[in-house]
């Protein structure tokens, strides 16, 4: 028993290290594959991307983004940075991705995202797959969720109500516009001066890497659409 505190210390190092390691495979297929470990500060860089995606939108064009600059990390560790666009052009070259091979790393890299807090608008699900005749593909998939909840607005003064020093100020000047510098209350639900966000929870969009050389950003598109055939032209 007195070796617990160590074997729990251990897992949880482990569990730490898990976090930040992400198995990226290739060769088609998944036929190989190597671990990637991300560094902190790699990762803080990547992070970064998000700091602005306020809606699902914005954070659809950072997962993209994200998506890119893990594989060109990963491509330092592994031979993945041979990798083209679609299948042909990197035919027989050690490190080359099919569309299994993008499906299935770049669903662990939106894992790791989700594992590091980035992603607030969008759940990681199984890749999606799509059949034209005899042809199949793969993505990684995602799910637009609910926005988490907005933080409570500070207490203001409630409409028409002067703070307790007001009063005294106005006997002190007399100047009576001051109550023109009196906050006035706002409805905490309503949405931001011009503010247009429309949330469309359980749209599902694919992350397809495959479609790009090796570390160019993800085509983040509408399922219906990729399952309709869109996306760009390669072979």
């Amino acid at each position: 028993m007195h070796h617990w505190p160590l074997v729990f210390a251990l897992s949880v190092c482990s569990v730490v290290q898990a976090a930040a390691s992400v198995d990226v495979c290739f060769n088609y297929g998944c036929a190989a594959s190597a671990e990637v470990r991300f560094a902190d500060e790699r990762l803080d860089e990547v992070g970064r991307l998000f700091s602005d995606a306020g809606d699902a939108e914005r954070e659809r064009a950072a997962i993209s983004l994200a998506v890119a600059a893990l594989h060109r990390i990963a491509g330092e560790q592994s031979p993945i940075a041979a990798d083209r666009a679609g299948n042909f052009l990197d035919d027989g070259v050690n490190g080359r991705m099919d569309c299994i091979d993008h499906a299935t790393t770049t669903t662990r890299l939106l894992a790791l995202m989700a594992s590091r807090g980035w992603l607030r608008f969008h759940r990681v699900l199984e890749p999606a797959r799509r059949s034209r005749v005899i042809f199949q593909h793969f993505s990684a998939l995602i799910e637009e969720v609910a926005p988490p909840p907005r933080p409570a607005a500070p207490a203001v003064a409630a409409p028409g109500s002067v703070p307790d020093h007001v009063p005294l100020l106005l006997a002190l000047c007399d100047c009576q516009n001051v109550v023109d510098d009196i906050p006035r209350a706002r409805d905490p639900d309503a949405s931001p001066p011009g503010a247009a966000e429309i949330a469309a929870p359980g749209g599902r969009f694919v992350v397809d890497s495959w479609f790009g050389n090796h570390g160019e950003p993800a085509v983040v598109l509408p399922l219906a659409e990729w399952l309709n055939g869109e996306g760009p032209n390669v072979q």
